[in-house]
C-alpha cells in the first residue's frame, strides 16, 4: 500500500518555516505574494493561506492588514511557574511570578455578584445550575502588556456578606483566593489544573494582542477547601507564543 503523502498545505508550511529557520527571511521580513510562493512550489494561492495561516496559529508569521505576511518578530517568552508555593501570605501569587522573573506584574478585572452558573461552572463548583456565584473577570499584565486572561467563579452562598466577597474590592483586594478564604474560616487544601492546547478566540486574540486562532494554554483551574468543597474555579488562558508553563512538582519524602 503506497505510503499517503501530507496535505499540500503542510509541505508548503514545512518549506516555509525551514526558509524561516535558514534566515532566508528575517524577522519583520514580509514574505513574496501568495501567488509568488504559489508558482514557485506550483500550488494554488489557497493552498498558501492555508500554510500561512498554520504557521500564523504557530507564532512564526503574522499577518497584518492590507500590508501581507511576515516573519513574526522575536519576543521573549515569559516563564510562568504552577507550583504549590506560588501562594503566599498577603501577596499575589501573580505579582510573586513576575517578579521572579524580574517583570513588573499586574491586572485590570472586572465583577459580576450574584451571576446565575452555567452548566459547566456549576459542575465544577458542586453547585446546582443557576445558582448565583461572583464572576470576575481578568487580564494580567507583565510590563503593562497582558500575558493571560482569566475568568474566577466563586459560590455566592459561600463569600456572600462576607468582607471577601468582592476578589478585588474591600480590605482583602488581590489577596488572592488562598488568602482571602482563610479569613472566613475557609482553609484551601489543594487545587486541581486541567492543561489543554487550543487556538484563541477572536475575543481572547483582541484582548491579548495575538493572531487569531494563535496557540493557548487554556487551563482549567479549580480550588478546594480541606473538607472536600470547591471554592473556586477559574479558565486560564496563557498565549503559547508569549509565555511558557512551568509546573514545579514538590516531591514529600
Amino acid at each position: 500500500m503506497p505510503e499517503q503523502q501530507p496535505p499540500p498545505y503542510l509541505r508548503i508550511a514545512d518549506e516555509l518555516r525551514r526558509r524561516i529557520a535558514e534566515r532566508e527571511w528575517e524577522p519583520g521580513d514580509r514574505l513574496p505574494s501568495r501567488a509568488q510562493i504559489g508558482q514557485e512550489y506550483g500550488v494554488g494561492e489557497n493552498v498558501v493561506r492555508r500554510a500561512q495561516e498554520l504557521l500564523i496559529s504557530q507564532g512564526a508569521l503574522e499577518g497584518r492588514a492590507g500590508s501581507g505576511t511576515f516573519v513574526a518578530e522575536l519576543r521573549q517568552r515569559v516563564r510562568m511557574v504552577r507550583s504549590a508555593a506560588r501562594e503566599q501570605p498577603g501577596g499575589s501569587p501573580f505579582r510573586a511570578d513576575m517578579k521572579a522573573v524580574g517583570r513588573n506584574g499586574g491586572w485590570e478585572s472586572r465583577t459580576d455578584a450574584k451571576v446565575p452558573a452555567p452548566a459547566e461552572i456549576a459542575a465544577r463548583l458542586g453547585i446546582g445550575e443557576g445558582e448565583l456565584c461572583v464572576r470576575t473577570v481578568y487580564e494580567f499584565l507583565a510590563d503593562g502588556r497582558p500575558v493571560q486572561l482569566s475568568t474566577s467563579w466563586e459560590p455566592y452562598d459561600l463569600t456572600g456578606g462576607t468582607l471577601v466577597v468582592l476578589p478585588e474590592g474591600g480590605p482583602h483586594a488581590g489577596a488572592g483566593v488562598v488568602n482571602r478564604m482563610a479569613e472566613i474560616g475557609v482553609t484551601v487544601s489543594h487545587a486541581v489544573e486541567q492543561p489543554e492546547p487550543r487556538q484563541a478566540t477572536a475575543e481572547e486574540a483582541s484582548l491579548l494582542g495575538i493572531q487569531k486562532a494563535a496557540f493557548v494554554t487554556h487551563i482549567r483551574r479549580t480550588y478546594y477547601s480541606d473538607q472536600g468543597r470547591p471554592v473556586e474555579t477559574a479558565d486560564i488562558v496563557v498565549p503559547a507564543g508569549l509565555c511558557e508553563i512551568v509546573y514545579e512538582i514538590p516531591i514529600s519524602r
